[in-house]
């Protein structure tokens, strides 16, 4: 059985003038992973999150639930999903992690990195992109990227 992931990037544009804890630092919809057309390659999707992990990466992100702080949209995108049985997790990850991440930290049989599944260089560059764009703006921690996965 297939696994499809939906997600989407968020920001909180007040945060860096404000503060991270200012009632007006919400986060706020940016751009749905549908747009991005990143696909399910589960090689990805085991490296970031942690599904489908048959190729032994150290997920960055598993099981992390969905946000408290989710923006309204993101609530209404997730909704159909929240109480679905095809819904097999939810997660969450910020630009500042990704940032930070060892590319070249490889799966457990040393044959991947997770440059070759996931990285710049793959169908999830233009993720990549709108994220550090939105960081440039809003700084690393107030972009985040909320996936979900359905079977």
């Amino acid at each position: 059985m297939a696994t499809d992931l939906s997600g989407m990037i968020e920001c909180r544009p007040g945060a860096r003038l404000w503060g991270p804890d200012d009632e007006d630092s919400l986060w706020h919809a940016a751009m749905d992973l549908f747009v991005l057309n990143v696909g399910n390659a589960y090689d990805a999707l085991a490296c970031l999150f942690g599904v489908r992990n048959d190729t032994g990466f150290r997920p960055l992100a598993e099981n992390r639930g969905f946000p408290d702080t989710a923006s309204e949209a993101l609530r209404d995108t997730y909704a159909p999903y929240a109480d679905s049985t095809d819904l097999h997790g939810t997660t969450w990850i910020t630009w500042a992690e990704l940032a930070s991440t060892d590319w070249h930290e490889t799966n457990s049989a040393g044959t991947r990195t997770r440059a070759m599944a996931a990285g710049p260089d793959t169908h999830w560059a233009p993720v990549w992109t709108v994220m550090r764009t939105l960081s440039d703006l809003h700084g690393p921690e107030n972009v985040r990227l909320v996936v979900w996965f359905t079977c």
